[in-house]
Parts: structure tokens; sequence; C-alpha cells
């Protein structure tokens, strides 16, 4: 069985975007219920997470946003823009998110576990460089790659986000780089209004950017399918040494802000997808992140289906049986515009 180590803080608990807010605390605390009542808790490996420094995150963000968000400090209530607030702890909380991933990462690295979860709150990956939005602090993801990059050393990163919304802040941070391939996969037209297959980056991060629009009511096979012949591919081109994912769960058949049809198997799927091609091209170095996922219950068991395949528990299939003609358009489209950049 791998060896498995999970991010947790009572901060990221503490964060509190108000009454009613989707990005709520019980998001974490149903996680860790299913820990408790699945005995997980007993087969991970706890990893203690340090407070990210400025030097740190001024990596992709700039000083002045590092300076109005530690400005929120002590203070009660603080709106950045309509659906994104502080709370008098809330620049702990994305201190210890972002120092929580390079945390998870520095585990990872120096074989004390295999693979890592931090399931940390504030989420980060609508974060811009220079601006708070959609719940988003600090970019975690992109603290993560840049860490990577420009501290640890590594010339070739792969940052994987299924979240149901596109990861603009992400993008937009490594939009002219080569050494971090940002691909994902998200609901367009959607929230926030970014991700069309046409922005494959930039200078010398030209197609380093990898964009699949998708319909809403995708599910499982689609998705398989999206990763095997587009992503799984590039995979094997780039040779990242390191892969991270946004894991947002809001791509949940049930999920109340999304449009997409994901169970839990489904999850599991993209789960050993992903960890076999780490095992394969990258010995095995991959980081899942907590993004979105706002269906309390849906949390609960996709989360276990995540952690029982990094854990080797299952090891699910996911080859597909039939082919997914409806979204074979899609394909063949982002296929064309990538031809430049990969082979398909």
């Amino acid at each position: 069985m791998a060896k498995v180590g999970i991010v947790l803080d009572k901060l990221y608990v503490d964060h509190d975007n108000g009454m009613g807010h989707p990005e709520s605390q019980e998001r974490i605390l149903a996680i860790v219920d299913m820990l408790k009542f699945t005995n997980l808790f007993d087969e991970v490996v706890r990893i203690e997470p340090r407070d990210a420094t400025k030097e740190e995150i001024t990596l992709v963000h700039t000083p002045e946003h590092y300076e109005k968000i530690a400005s929120t400090k002590g203070k009660p209530k603080v709106f950045l823009d309509a659906d994104t607030s502080t709370c008098a702890v809330s620049f702990d909380a994305a201190l210890r998110a972002a120092g929580g991933m390079i945390s998870a990462i520095d585990s990872v690295l120096s074989k004390e576990v295999d693979r890592a979860f931090p399931l940390v709150r504030p989420p980060g990956h609508h974060a811009e460089a220079d601006r708070a939005m959609g719940f988003c602090l600090f970019n975690n993801v992109a603290v993560g790659a840049a860490y990577l990059t420009k501290v640890r050393g590594l010339d070739r990163v792969l940052v994987i986000d299924w979240d149901i919304h596109h990861g603009n802040g992400t993008q937009h941070i490594f939009y002219d780089k080569s050494e971090v391939l940002y691909f994902s996969t998200h609901q367009y037209p959607f929230y926030p209004g970014t991700g069309a297959a046409e922005e494959v980056g930039t200078g010398e991060g030209a197609g380093y950017t990898v964009n699949v629009p998708m319909q809403p009511g995708m599910g499982d096979n689609e998705f398989i399918k999206i990763f095997q012949e587009i992503l799984s591919p590039i995979i094997e081109q780039y040779k990242p040494e390191f892969i991270l994912v946004s894991a947002g769960f809001d791509i949940f058949f049930e999920d109340p802000l999304g449009g997409m049809k994901v169970t839990p198997e489904g999850f599991a799927k993209l789960t050993r997808l992903l960890t076999d091609a780490a095992d394969k091209i990258c010995d095995g170095k991959i980081v899942f992140l907590l993004e979105g996922g706002y269906n309390l219950d849906g949390l609960w068991i996709s989360t276990k289906e995540v952690i029982e395949e990094l854990l080797d528990k299952k090891k699910t299939e996911y080859r597909l049986g039939v082919s997914e003609t409806k979204v074979d358009s899609l394909i063949d489209n982002i296929k064309k515009i990538y031809s430049d950049y990969w082979e398909f």
C-alpha cells in the first residue's frame, strides 16, 4: 500500500466566509468525518503544515496583493469582491493553506510519503497575481508549482485542474512560461469566463496551456476519454518531473454550483489514471490539492474514493469499454488546435 500524506489544520476550519456561503467550514468537517468514520485516519500520514513565507507567496503574487490580504488580519469582515471575503484569521489561513501545499511537496520529495493530498481552505486557483477572486485569496497550486521550479530547481511541472470552474489565476500566472504546463477541463461558458480552447499560452509558454472547455452534463466516461486521448499523450511528451492536481469536487453529479455528472467512481478512475501516469513518468511524484466542491455528501464520498485510490486500496480500472461519441467532436477540435504543439 502506498504511503499517503494529508494536510489538515484548525485554521482551515476557522476561515469563515459568513452564513450561507457555499465555501464553508463544513466542507473540511465533512472530509474529517469521512476520515474518522472509514478509519482512513489510521491509514494516512499527517503532514504538519507550515505558513508560507512572504517570499514564497510573492513567487506568484505581487507584493501589493500580499500586503492587501495581510491588511485584513484581525478585521471581522473585508469584502475583496462580490463573493470573496475575509474574516479576522483568513490571512493566517491563506498562508497556512499555501504552506500546507509546500509541506506536502517537501514530504513527497523527501520520500516521507509517496503521494499527498492537502485538504486546505481557502481554495486558490482563481486567485490572480494581483487580486483575490472566486473564494480564493492566494493561489495555492501556483505557489506550489513556482516553489518546485524556482526553489527546488525542477524544470517541468504539470498542473492538472479538473474543477468545474476554469483556474484563471493559475493559467495567467504561467501563461508565458514552459516550466509549468497547465491542463484544465472545465464547464464553459461558465464562471470566470476564461478557458477557451484557443487560450494556448504565449511566447515561451505557447502550447503549455491546454484548455478543454466542456458542455454541462458530461460524466465519468467523457472525462476519462478526454484524459486518455488528450492529457495522456501530452504527459508522455512533456515528461513532467512532478504533477500537481487542483482537485475540485464540484464536477460531482449533484453539486449545487455545477452541471457535470461525475460519480464517486469517476473520481476514483481519474485518480488512478493520474497516479499511474505519475508512477510511469515521474517516479510517482504527485500531490492532489482541494479546490471546489459544495455538496457535502459528495465531498464525503468522493474524497474517500480519491484517498483510497491514492493508498492503492482499490486500483480501479479506468479503461473505457465503449466509445463516448458525444465528446468526440470536442476531442477532435482540441487535437486540431494543439497539433502545432503536441502529437496525438
